[in-house]
């Protein structure tokens, strides 16, 4: 408040000082400028500098041999971060809550590209991926998006229903919106992508207050179905797979190369590792180290020091979205902010199993550190969401 004294009888009045709204309105779009929590963004660029330093040192050799140019991969992964970076700041100042509006839309995207994927031609014996002129989009991290949302958005329009544990609210619509994405995945195939999306669902339910009697008698019926069809042999991917993964020497020229290399890279790195740039892995053995192996080629070059260090990264940066979660201002917020981290995690847990060989090799890239442009933006995307939650939970407390 400020003075103001009159000459006449010295008669002080307090006027208002004009204050700058928090929030405003374009449309149907609303914005609001109060600062985000700056552990997190602080946690997302850190994880995404140190990515781009291992993917370049990871990439450059296979990059001259291949494209002659080392820095044919860091040059467009740089290119994406920046514009990843602006997105996610950008979507940062958006309020969440349209998401609500969105959350179809986004799953129709993902079906429709999913679906037409299946016509592109084959990459590496595989259709996971949809072009458009020069960016390539893989719809499998907009199917893991689509579940997040469509499944926040439903658990908060059914909390009562879902809270009374019957199936036909708490079991049925989730599984009638997760198996179109399923099939189509199994279809690419896409094995990863496939884990990930039903974990996320999974996470997503359990979280929206899915009764813990259907995970039991779900996590049943899916022991029960995968012996079946393993033993079956139907998924004749997924059982070369397991072959390989249980005694990688089995065909250490072919499918086994790769994880052997990693091993190999992962022994030689010991304590401290070989020093930044020093891998001798990454000089062709292992094949494109840029994408799910570079943590191979961080364990080599930075050793377990490093390595450790790089995880201890990813959990801060799972708990700290976690805590914008429960400072949401709303079950939605809530939601969207611990399905998007999970996603993270899960993925970098799956990611280091896989370079490890704990579980069989399933082609999934490590978040921050793997080439892939696309996939990055929308990485950056999903965390300016859990970024504009913070924004909304600290102007509510304003």
């Amino acid at each position: 408040m400020k003075k103001k004294t009159t000459k006449a009888g010295d008669v002080t009045k307090k006027t208002a000082l004009p204050t700058i709204p928090n929030t405003f309105k374009i449309g149907f779009l609303k914005f609001n400028i109060n600062g985000v929590d700056l552990w997190f963004a602080a946690f997302v660029l850190v994880l995404l500098v140190f990515g781009l330093v291992m993917m370049f040192s990871a990439s450059y050799a296979y990059a001259f041999y291949h494209e002659g140019n080392s820095f044919y991969y860091i040059s467009r992964q740089m290119i994406f971060a920046v514009i990843g970076v602006a997105v996610m700041f950008g979507v940062s100042f958006v309020d969440y809550h349209v998401w609500h509006r969105f959350a179809w839309v986004v799953y129709a995207v993902a079906i429709i590209l999913l679906i037409m994927a299946l016509f592109y031609p084959e990459r590496a014996h595989v259709n996971r991926w949809v072009w458009f002129g020069p960016i390539n989009i893989q719809p499998s991290e907009i199917a893991k998006l689509a579940i997040i949302l469509l499944y926040a958005d439903y658990a908060v329009k059914f909390r009562k229903q879902i809270q009374l544990h019957s199936f036909l609210y708490g079991i049925l619509p989730y599984i009638l919106l997760l198996i179109p994405i399923v099939v189509l995945l199994v279809l690419e195939p896409h094995l990863s992508g496939t884990v990930l999306c039903c974990a996320i669902a999974l996470i997503m339910m359990f979280v929206g207050g899915t009764s813990l009697k259907w995970f039991a008698a779900g996590g049943a019926a899916l022991c029960v179905g995968l012996v079946g069809v393993v033993a079956s042999g139907l998924i004749q991917y997924a059982q070369a797979r397991l072959t390989v993964w249980m005694d990688p020497w089995s065909d250490y020229l072919g499918k086994g190369w790769q994880t052997i290399q990693s091993l190999y890279a992962i022994a030689s790195g010991g304590i401290t590792g070989l020093g930044l740039g020093n891998s001798r892995q990454k000089q062709l053995y292992i094949s494109e180290p840029q994408n799910d192996f570079v943590f191979a080629v961080v364990c080599e070059e930075l050793g377990f020091i490093g390595a450790s260090l790089v995880i201890i990264l990813f959990a801060l940066l799972v708990w700290r979205g976690f805590v914008v979660g429960l400072r949401a201002p709303d079950t939605f917020g809530l939601l969207i902010s611990v399905g998007m981290v999970a996603q993270v995690g899960l993925q970098t847990a799956l990611n280091i199993a896989v370079v490890t060989n704990t579980i069989p090799n399933t082609g999934i890239s490590l978040p921050f550190f793997s080439y892939g442009g696309s996939s990055l933006v929308m990485l950056l995307f999903e965390m300016g969401i859990v970024m504009s939650v913070s924004r909304q939970s600290r102007l509510d407390k304003t």
